[in-house]
């Protein structure tokens, strides 16, 4: 419980001052967990960091969600999400139904300056991984490709092709005396829970779109419209708002003008942007 607490009470504060978005936000928690609080080395915090890049959904959710179960498992990974993403999420849903009597501000120059705050946060701690991860001619070349093909190459699919060649390049061109003898990632789930976890992801990826086809309930087509693009595109949030667009736009659930109010408003909150779903929810059965 101590633990638990220790995590909810850092993310808490993360999640109420954490402005500029994902990428800025692995910018506050290697900051916060690595630099002050010591709760990972450098390179545990980019060995995950590495994974919840190759997987869909949310990067800086998951990154979050895994530094707090490193700390105090799964207590822990919940303290994470409580704490960085729930206060994001109340707040878009209090803004859902406040809408009428807000106007957009989206483009108000605090909230702008808060954006150029947050690209320092993100040039810091970019120098600061360099220095850790990017020792020698070849991790200096792997990382100089990867930034060439994510700037070159303008798609969801570039993330995980980067990834993939660094992946091979690295096996191929370090040494095995250059790297370490086991993996960093630390604390990890059981084979039992992992498999589980899987399981129901799995489970929900196929019975969803049948049960929500087949249904009256609003909420059951929201769950299932919202979690497929969660669990299927790489990229982070802004790689999502069309398909996210397409689910609840097309559909005539939200009208044009509420879905880029609201984007607005997630673009000048802390925390993850993807709680922009929960206005998108919320304005739905409004």
């Amino acid at each position: 419980m101590r633990r638990f607490a220790e995590v909810l009470k850092a993310f808490t504060k993360l999640g109420l001052t954490s402005f500029g978005g994902p990428i800025a936000h692995i910018g506050y928690f290697h900051n916060e967990f690595v630099r002050k609080r010591a709760w990972l080395s450098d390179e545990t915090f980019a060995e995950r960091l590495a994974v919840c890049q190759f997987l869909p959904g949310p990067a800086s959710s998951q990154l979050g969600l895994s530094i707090g179960y490193e700390r105090a498992g799964a207590p822990g990974a919940l303290a994470a999400w409580l704490g960085f993403t729930l206060p994001s999420a109340a707040l878009m849903i209090a803004f859902a139904y406040g809408l009428n009597r807000l106007g957009d501000f989206a483009h108000a120059p605090w909230v702008h300056g808060l954006k150029i705050v947050a690209v320092a946060v993100v040039a810091h701690a970019v120098v600061q991984m360099a220095q850790k991860s990017c020792r020698g001619y070849v991790r200096v070349l792997i990382a100089g490709l990867a930034l060439l093909i994510s700037i070159l190459i303008v798609s969801p699919f570039a993330q995980v092709g980067s990834i993939v060649l660094g992946a091979i390049l690295g096996s191929l061109l370090i040494s095995e005396g250059t790297q370490p003898a086991s993996s960093t990632l630390g604390r990890s789930p059981s084979f039992r829970f992992a498999t589980a976890c899987l399981m129901i992801f799995a489970l929900l990826i196929f019975l969803l779109p049948p049960l929500a086809a087949n249904s009256n309930s609003q909420s059951l087509k929201l769950v299932d419209s919202f979690f497929r693009p969660g669990s299927l595109v790489f990229g982070g949030g802004h790689v999502v708002l069309p398909l996210l667009k397409a689910e609840v736009v097309d559909r005539g659930w939200v009208s044009p003008d509420t879905f880029l109010a609201g984007y607005g408003a997630a673009q000048t909150l802390p925390g993850p942007l993807f709680t922009f779903s929960a206005f998108l929810g919320a304005s739905s059965l409004i």
